[in-house]
């Protein structure tokens, strides 16, 4: 193959909604930090291993966000420009030049990073693939967040079986690693054929920041792909991260309505417990305040996960358009020709993503009210109980205030009487006759009996009073 090229696409979630204006999230810088990484180990270029110092957002080698802010280009460069890696020499004797594009591209950090040989016409073949160190650009050492594209160009004679070519291509970027190549599309891009590889993680096979999208790009007729896709750069990298959002999104939204679905399984486990409790166990209705203790944050965790749901569908909407914006210039400048698989992914799996997202949401909004119904109902049965027992216990107080008052005054008179009294204290016995305070013992315990009666009559006419005739 003459005039190759291997390109790395990465892009990666710079801030969210959640932060404040200027704020980025925890691993924003992370994209810049392994791509030095890779210059200080698998590709040596001094401009790479010196990436910090070419970066607006990055002083005295610290990452530094807020110096992005006001900038009106989309280039992270002081210059605005594209880095000069600067060159790589091979065993083969001749070496690799490579240059890197930055980009903050509205909440998104995309990175092109391009590889090719110093001279057009210098020919590589399959074994000197290595040369380029394609498996230091997979997703385990970039870890772009949104995902990858690795992209090869390259220019063959018509003769060629382009098939057969890409395919080694394909294997010889992940040799040695775990991932999986598999074609899954075929079509033609500016007059060069176009082969879609899917490279996926065994460990991680539905992660789509863990797969790596693999486009190869093979001349064979003498296109003027190169020239037309210089002219289409900017919106061929803009499709590249519509895809990869829009993918990645999915993703995220997907998880949320496992989330959402596991808390949905607690509401309706404890709506048959609380069924059972008042059923068929009033003694354990005190376990009531327990639930209603734990259902309000589950309710909150709940209604998060359908706001999130909301919010990645109101995002997969979004770049959908951005996707269908850039395609159709594309298709412009290849003179009313794209590659199908990219307008079938428009057609056939964004719809799928929009229809799938709504549908989750529209299943799980029932479930927010059912939240609000139980817990008001568990509340408002509490509410009852503790009413009740305030009362029995307002009751029982007023019951031993009227009998004890009532006793304690009769205990009085008695004791006046006693104290005019001068007989001793004797002990009780057939030969002695019993002291006056004996009595006014007995009296006054009857008394006091009396009085309590006397006092739940009161309350029971008080608090009951349905129950008089």
């Amino acid at each position: 193959m003459k005039n190759f090229s291997l390109s790395l696409y990465a892009f990666h979630l710079r801030h969210t909604l959640t932060e404040l204006p200027g704020d980025v999230v925890v691993d924003a810088n992370l994209l810049w930090e392994n791509l030095v990484k890779v210059g200080e180990n698998a590709l040596p270029f001094i401009g790479l291993k010196d990436l910090r110092t070419k970066l607006i957002c990055y002083e005295n080698s610290k990452y530094e966000p807020k110096r992005e802010q006001g900038r009106k280009t989309e280039w992270l460069t002081h210059g605005g420009s594209c880095l000069d890696l600067g060159s790589l020499p091979t065993t083969d004797g001749f070496k690799i030049n490579a240059n890197l594009q930055p980009f903050l591209l509205n909440d998104t950090y995309a990175v092109d990073i391009t590889l090719v040989a110093e001279s057009a016409n210098i020919s590589i073949e399959i074994p000197q693939l290595q040369h380029f160190q394609p498996s230091c650009l997979l997703p385990f050492n970039i870890q772009a967040s949104l995902g990858q594209t690795l992209w090869i160009y390259g220019e063959v004679d018509s003769s060629e079986d382009c098939d057969a070519l890409a395919e080694k291509l394909a294997v010889a970027l992940v040799a040695g690693t775990n991932f999986n190549p598999v074609q899954i599309n075929q079509s033609k891009l500016f007059g060069s054929l176009l082969f879609e590889y899917q490279a996926t993680d065994h460990n991680e096979p539905n992660n789509p920041s863990k797969q790596c999208q693999i486009l190869i790009a093979i001349n064979n007729n003498k296109s003027p792909t190169v020239q037309l896709s210089g002219k289409a750069y900017d919106w061929l990298r803009d499709l590249l991260c519509s895809y990869h959002k829009i993918v990645y999104i999915y993703h995220q939204a997907r998880q949320r309505y496992r989330e959402a679905r596991a808390i949905y399984s607690y509401l309706e486990k404890t709506i048959t417990e609380f069924n059972n409790l008042i059923d068929k166990n009033k003694s354990q209705i005190d376990k009531l305040p327990e639930l209603l203790a734990e259902i309000p944050q589950k309710s909150l965790d709940y209604t998060r996960c359908l706001q999130d749901l909301q919010i990645h569908l109101t995002a997969i909407n979004t770049d959908i358009k951005n996707y269908e914006i850039c395609l159709d210039k594309i298709k412009t400048i290849g003179g009313g020709n794209i590659p199908e698989f990219w307008q079938d992914f428009l057609k056939k799996d964004c719809r799928k993503f929009q229809e799938q997202v709504q549908t989750d949401i529209n299943y799980l909004l029932p479930g927010k009210e059912l939240f609000g119904q139980i817990v008001d109902t568990i509340r408002g049965i509490v509410e009852t109980q503790q009413a009740e027992s305030d009362r029995s216990l307002e009751r029982t107080i007023q019951i031993l205030g009227i009998g004890l008052g009532g006793g304690a005054i009769i205990s009085g008179i008695i004791t006046q009487y006693i104290d005019q009294s001068n007989n001793p204290l004797a002990a009780i016995s057939p030969k002695n006759p019993p002291h006056p305070i004996y009595a006014s013992l007995l009296f006054s315990f009857i008394a006091t009996l009396l009085f309590i009666v006397f006092g739940w009559l009161i309350t029971k006419w008080k608090y009951y009073p349905r129950n008089k005739k």
